[in-house]
């Protein structure tokens, strides 16, 4: 892709957002009740394409079952407000009655400094478990290797080493970072890893052993990464770039990694072009945060949002939508197309004429707009 000089010292590639890029209809149509919009990880398969995001405002354990049973998945934060008190209900109740955002980032913080309980780590996971349905669960890489004994007592299925940047390669003067090299190929559950924004990006992460990356950076509604220190990338072009990571890295090691899109989609819309941008999957946080029976109870929070000394999130009010059920699978109530996401993907492609995910990845794309 050619480059756009900036200035005569600085030169760089456009890039595009999901709102930017529109998918074209080809001369086939079929209808909706004939698209499959399952996938595999490893050797669990889901129903739909979807994870919710690792927020203590969109997952909690009851929220991972009932995720689980619609097909989905729920990425339980282990460092959240779940493994930190008894009662996050709670907590979470306290936190939605502060309208004051200054008085609600003290509090937050807070209530985020009590340490994590290896037991409570144990129990949540148990939960999700006990209720028959897929455990998954994300941690940072600073605290993997301290909570993995509890994960392995857990039993947990699926682990998400997840930051809002993440490199396969950390350097570090003061702690002995986490070598993911080395240290996902030791472990006997399936691994998914990011976030990541560029195709050599994504490839080192893909060449740790990972079953999966997550593709997005600065690009979620409760992300303020790129206005605090500069980082990010429009998630169309992130995630296209890590579909040719992926390509390049089938070519080389004969294993294919799933791209999931983190990040950036708002509506049944921006789901379906993220797959035919590329993902195999979406993680998504602020949709499923509007459901009425979302742990937020009304607001939407980053896991970064609470942090000590530099905040890279902020929280935001979200309007109720409908159940979680309602969000996911419909009915729609509304036409902003944030109600009946499966629906919504659904219509595409069967618009497209594809009956399957990675027969969608092949439509065609036409740029709309001007780019970043």
């Amino acid at each position: 892709m050619a480059e756009i000089e900036i200035g005569l010292g600085k030169s760089g590639r456009r890039a595009y957002r999901l709102d930017e890029v529109t998918i074209v209809p080809t001369r086939r149509t079929r209808d909706a009740e004939l698209v499959d919009t399952s996938w595999e990880l490893d050797a669990y398969r889901f129903e739909l394409p979807i994870l919710a995001s690792a927020m203590d405002s969109v997952v909690s354990p009851a929220t991972a079952v009932a995720l689980g049973g619609m097909g989905a998945a729920g990425v339980l934060h282990l460092e959240g407000l779940w493994t930190r008190h008894d009662d996050a209900d709670a907590v979470l109740a306290e936190l939605a009655e502060i309208d004051d955002e200054v008085e609600a980032t003290r509090r937050m913080r807070e209530v985020y400094s009590v340490p994590v309980r290896p037991e409570l780590v144990v129990q949540r996971i148990g939960q999700i478990k006990d209720a028959g349905v897929l455990s998954c669960a994300a941690v940072t890489p600073p605290r993997t290797e301290a909570l993995m004994p509890s994960i392995r007592e857990a039993e947990l299925d699926l682990l998400v080493i997840q930051g809002s940047v993440l490199s396969a390669e950390h350097v570090s003067t003061h702690d002995e970072p986490l070598n993911l090299k080395t240290y996902i190929r030791q472990l006997d559950i399936p691994v998914v890893v990011g976030g990541c924004a560029s195709y050599q990006a994504a490839l080192h992460l893909m060449r740790t052993g990972a079953a999966a990356v997550l593709v997005g950076v600065g690009s979620g509604s409760t992300c303020t990464t790129g206005d605090v220190v500069g980082v990010g990338m429009p998630q169309a072009t992130a995630i296209a770039d890590a579909k040719a990571a992926r390509m390049r890295h089938l070519d080389e090691t004969g294993v294919y990694v799933h791209v999931i899109a983190d990040g950036g989609m708002a509506s049944g819309g921006d789901i379906a072009r993220a797959v035919v941008c590329g993902a195999d999957a979406v993680m998504v946080g602020g949709p499923l945060a509007a459901a009425s029976d979302a742990p937020g109870r009304g607001y939407h929070w980053g896991m970064s949002a609470p942090h000590e000394t530099l905040p890279k999130g902020t929280r935001v009010a979200v309007e109720p939508k409908g159940s979680l059920a309602e969000v996911l699978l419909g009915p729609a109530v509304d036409l902003s197309g944030r109600t009946n996401l499966v629906g919504a993907l659904r219509a595409a492609m069967a618009a497209c004429g594809y009956d399957d995910l990675k027969e969608f990845q092949k439509a065609d794309l036409m740029v709309t707009g001007m780019g970043a």
